[in-house]
């Protein structure tokens, strides 16, 4: 399926969420695909081509409810993660081949004397707008429910003293590593610019294996910051390289969804894509 059908389908998805939610998850699949102004054959194509599984069964994952089911029944302990360590220029996880970080003068530089290359992608959950600095990608943001222009001002502000260049070429290669599945987005190369709490959070994150979730406590506590929790929420917001760097495994303890910075329909139809590629 191309990058672009993918897209497609995530506006399927996007409208099936909201009807859903207006609905709840025991709608049946003929009230849902006449909603959405399909047939029930057509309908349910587009749903297996994205998930790969029924309608009914992705209703489940879509359903408000999921994120307490993945918390009982797939939650990830971190309690042994390993510490992270900021220096060198090696991976900082097995799971990615190169994973580097900007020092923290250079953070604290706000991106001064660095070039990134941005353009925009199709992706499983809309389109995305894509950044990278020729080490690997430095941001990644989603604009089906913020909008382009405010998702490009939002990137644009994080590292405020870079120089910004528009390069689809140089982005597309890495653009189709990152939604190209799990094998093609361990092979992604990434290039991490934040504070030294918040790349100690975003390498948790990668720990949590995919269709899996963990808390905000549990994660700090991993780091060895177990009293941080609210400035833990505040570095998984922040998470600049988002779905690569999967702060959408990041739950409430009480299984709430939390917050998305972009946008909760967002993360809900991650953990529903995730779970029905694992339950495939």
């Amino acid at each position: 399926m191309s990058d672009m059908e993918q897209s497609y389908h995530y506006g399927v998805i996007r409208r099936a969420i909201e009807l859903i939610d207006q609905g709840g998850p025991t709608m049946s699949l003929e009230d849902l695909s006449s909603a959405m102004g399909m047939s029930p054959a057509h309908f349910q194509r587009l749903f297996s081509k994205w998930a790969g599984v029924s309608p009914k069964k992705l209703q489940q994952y879509l359903a408000l409810g999921h994120a307490k089911a993945l918390l009982n029944e797939r939650f990830t302990t971190l309690e042994t993660a390993q510490s992270v360590g900021l220096s060198g220029t090696g991976r900082l996880h097995d799971l990615f081949q190169r994973w580097e970080a900007m020092s923290p003068g250079e953070y604290a530089r706000g991106g001064e004397g660095l070039e990134i290359f941005w353009g925009w992608s199709e992706s499983p959950f809309g389109e995305a707008l894509v950044m990278a600095t020729t080490k690997g990608i430095c941001g990644i943001a989603f604009a089906a429910e913020t909008g382009a222009e405010a998702a490009m001002a939002d990137m644009l502000s994080r590292w405020p003293n870079a120089t910004f260049t528009e390069d689809p070429l140089t982005i597309r290669p890495l653009a189709q590593s990152a939604f190209g599945g799990p094998e093609s987005l361990q092979r992604t190369p990434l290039f991490l610019m934040g504070s030294a709490l918040q790349i100690k959070v975003w390498e948790a994150l990668v720990s949590i294996p995919e269709g899996q979730v963990s808390t905000y406590s549990e994660i700090a506590q991993s780091i060895g910051c177990p009293k941080a929790v609210r400035a833990v929420a505040s570095a998984i917001g922040r998470n600049p390289i988002c779905w690569v760097i999967p702060c959408h495994r990041a739950l409430r303890k009480t299984g709430g969804l939390g917050g998305y910075h972009w946008g909760l329909p967002v993360k809900r139809a991650m953990l529903a894509y995730e779970s029905a590629r694992r339950a495939g």
